[in-house]
Order: C-alpha cells, then structure tokens, then sequence
C-alpha cells in the first residue's frame, strides 16, 4: 500500500526567510505583551482586564452586552465570562439584565473600574512607547504601518466562516 502524497505544492511551502520572520515576529510579540504585561501588574490589572475595561472605556454609555464585548476584544464568549467574574468580584466592573433581553447580561464599567483605567492607562502608554515606539526611527515605523496595512488587508478579504476553528 502506499502512503498519500502529503507534500504540499512548492508555492505554498515557506521560504527559510519567511519562516525566519515569522518566527521573529512570535517571539518579539510575545515579548512586547510579557513586558507590558508586568507594567500593567504593577498598577494591579492584567492585559485581560486592561481590555475589557478599555472597550468599556470607548463603548456609548460605558456598557457593552457580554456577546459585543467579547467580540470587541476578540474572546470565546465563556473566557470573558470566567473573566468578568473575576473583575466583577474586585468591583471593576458591574453585570445587569439587559433591557429587552433576559438571556442577555449588560456590562457596566463602575467608577472603580474607571478609576483603575485611568491609573494603568499613563504607565500603560509609556511603557509601549519607550518598549515598542522609541525602538524604531520615523520611517521605520511607517514601513511596519505599510506591512501592517497590508497584512490587515489582506486578512480582511478573508471569509470569517473559512477562518472560524483554526489555530494560529
């Protein structure tokens, strides 16, 4: 019996190089986010939390239904639950009904949890400018703006059902 040909077609295999990059652009984010990480545990709030009360921060109203909010931040809907607990037991944040829908839980950013933003907010902002902004020279950050535009344009003519289930 012989075994199927699972070799892919050369055009679609990455290039050393490519693979190269890419790699370096896992590593280099994953250490952007550890970093900022630990800037934002210094003011008591994980980049979790930082999230949700940013999207709260920037809704109409500084609520959300918990389905927008897991959308806005990109969260499988029972993670921002679990999470929202958690947020909700410090007081950063508050849960009600949701008008017109029972099933439906409405998201409230408390004075607390406004308070916490806004302290993790300046730390937060320098520690991106002088980690990721003042590492790079003017045109080298419109270049990454160029390849950022490009990349995100390209995942945009996407179809979402085709990319619904894969890992990245």
């Amino acid at each position: 019996m012989t075994e199927p040909d699972t070799a892919e077609p050369l055009a679609e295999r990455l290039t050393e190089r490519e693979l190269a990059v890419w790699r370096s652009l896992q590593d280099t984010t994953a250490d952007l986010r550890r970093l900022l990480a630990a800037e934002l545990q210094r003011v008591e709030l994980s980049p979790g939390d930082y999230a949700v009360l940013l999207a709260l921060t920037e809704a109409e109203g500084r609520s959300l239904r918990s389905s927008e909010l897991a959308d806005a931040i990109d969260w499988e809907r029972s993670r921002v639950s679990h999470h929202l607990g958690r947020m909700e037991r410090r007081g950063l944040i508050l849960r009600t009904e949701c008008p017109g829908d029972n099933r439906g839980a409405l998201v409230v950013l408390t004075d607390d949890g406004y308070d916490a933003i806004r302290r993790a907010s300046g730390p937060h902002l320098r520690a991106v400018k002088r980690l990721f902004a003042d590492a790079l020279e003017p045109q080298q950050l419109e270049n990454l703006a160029e390849v950022l535009g490009s990349i995100r344009q390209h995942l945009d003519a996407i179809p979402r059902e085709s990319t619904k289930g894969q890992a990245a």
